[in-house]
């Protein structure tokens, strides 16, 4: 198999929220603190990166640009996370889909 047909492929995709996991132990789980930014530089972050990892007392998760980066048949829910300059920055997680299967 060529190596570079698996680029922008879902298996990529499924690579890098491996990695994410991974990166969730306890060393790496400071994260940025998102209420040193301002909201569009956080969103702006979060869409150059991908995902962010955001470590503040009152959320500590990974935040996505959009749902390719949750795994399985996760769905987006939006929250809200302290900027410099909004109380109230909206920002996308993953969460696990409800109800079973998507069959």
């Amino acid at each position: 198999m060529n190596r570079t047909a698996i680029r922008g492929t879902p298996l990529r995709r499924l690579a890098l929220a491996l990695g994410a996991i991974a990166l969730s132990s306890p060393a790496y789980a400071a994260g940025i603190d998102s209420r040193t930014y301002t909201c569009p530089q956080l969103q702006r972050l979060i869409l150059s990166n991908g995902f962010v990892f955001i470590g503040n007392p009152n959320f500590a998760d990974f935040v996505v640009a959009n749902v390719s980066y949750c795994p399985g048949l996760g769905q987006l829910q939006t929250r809200t996370v302290p900027t410099t300059d909004l109380p109230e920055c909206p920002v996308n997680y993953c969460v696990p889909t409800r109800g079973g299967s998507a069959n």
